[in-house]
């Protein structure tokens, strides 16, 4: 369940384009009315939003919003506006195009293929042609290396059954089949890609069950004490995503504020793209991870319209 709030009675989308235009114009920015609007709508309202005030003014709420705001507070309502399989397709791109080291740019990938709907997956691989000329999967070969470019092939170029179906004997076998492979180290065997990137996630979950219960452990510490390798770390994120993906994103949040400084990029990321889907889990599983409150962490760690805008999101009066 997400956080975000909608009005009982909402205002039609001229309306709320009047509204917009009047918060840009003048000597500044009516900062409060933007977060009060967008931030109070959800991805088809906006999206209505968003094509009518191309139509009533002739210029984009896109550019209008990147010209009267800064910073992580720009970013974030930008990405709010946008719709979603276009949002993720930038995302997706804007990390491909860095090639880090390690994993961390890849979450983005994981949580599109593996925390979403099949269909949000496809309409992001057709959002990407579309933006950028050339496909998901032909990025990921160019900027991915062996084993990782295996595993997240498989995993965006899959459509999933998305009805909640299980079969207790595939469950059983293919727990086992998991079993051997992280036992022999053959983490990135065909049968482990095949079963991670087609199964749907009610199967999958049944999988992860039976194999804690038939061979002691959860899968995903039965992976780790393979290595500390890349590897490791990504096939762990892939089932946490599918498994619980709540914890997936309250590790994202946590990790994002602890240390010296704060990656807001990360932080407006779990949030914004969560809002209308899980953040009531994320609050929740944040609090029995890290026995501290969601709210006071997010506060605690931003500022201004930003930490406003990112409070609105998760259900707070501002």
């Amino acid at each position: 369940m997400g956080t975000l709030r909608v009005p009982d009675v909402v205002p039609s989308p001229d309306q709320d384009c009047e509204r917009l235009k009047k918060a840009f114009d003048g000597w500044g920015t009516d900062e409060a009315a933007i977060i009060w609007i967008l931030g109070h709508r959800n991805a088809s309202q906006r999206r209505i939003i968003k094509d009518r005030y191309q139509q009533l003014y002739n210029e984009s709420l896109i550019d209008s919003l990147y010209s009267e705001l800064s910073g992580d507070y720009r970013k974030a309502v930008i990405l709010w506006t946008q719709d979603p399989p276009e949002r993720d397709a930038k995302l997706a791109k804007d990390e491909l195009k860095t090639k880090k080291e390690g994993i961390k740019h890849l979450q983005v990938i994981v949580e599109i293929a593996c925390a979403s709907s099949p269909h949000h997956l496809m309409a992001v691989r057709q959002a990407y042609c579309s933006l950028f000329d050339c496909s998901l999967e032909e990025d990921i070969v160019s900027t991915v290396s062996p084993p990782l470019r295996k595993l997240l092939l498989g995993l965006v170029s899959s459509y999933r059954y998305d009805k909640e179906l299980v079969d207790n004997m595939i469950a059983k076998s293919e727990a086992a089949t998991l079993h051997e492979a992280i036992k022999t180290k053959q983490l990135d065997h065909d049968q482990v890609v095949l079963i991670l990137s087609t199964r749907n996630v009610f199967q999958l979950r049944a999988t992860f069950d039976y194999y804690k219960l038939h061979y002691g452990k959860p899968i995903d510490e039965d992976i780790m004490s393979c290595g500390k390798g890349d590897l490791e770390s990504l096939l762990k994120m892939v089932i946490w995503c599918i498994h619980f993906p709540e914890k997936h994103f309250a590790e994202v949040i946590r990790d994002s504020i602890m240390g010296l400084g704060t990656d807001e990029d990360s932080l407006t990321r779990a949030i914004v793209t969560r809002a209308e889907i899980d953040t009531m889990k994320i609050r929740g599983e944040y609090n029995m991870m890290y026995n501290d409150s969601l709210d006071n962490a997010v506060t605690g760690d931003t500022s201004g319209d930003y930490r406003n805008f990112l409070m609105t999101l998760l259900g707070a009066k501002i």
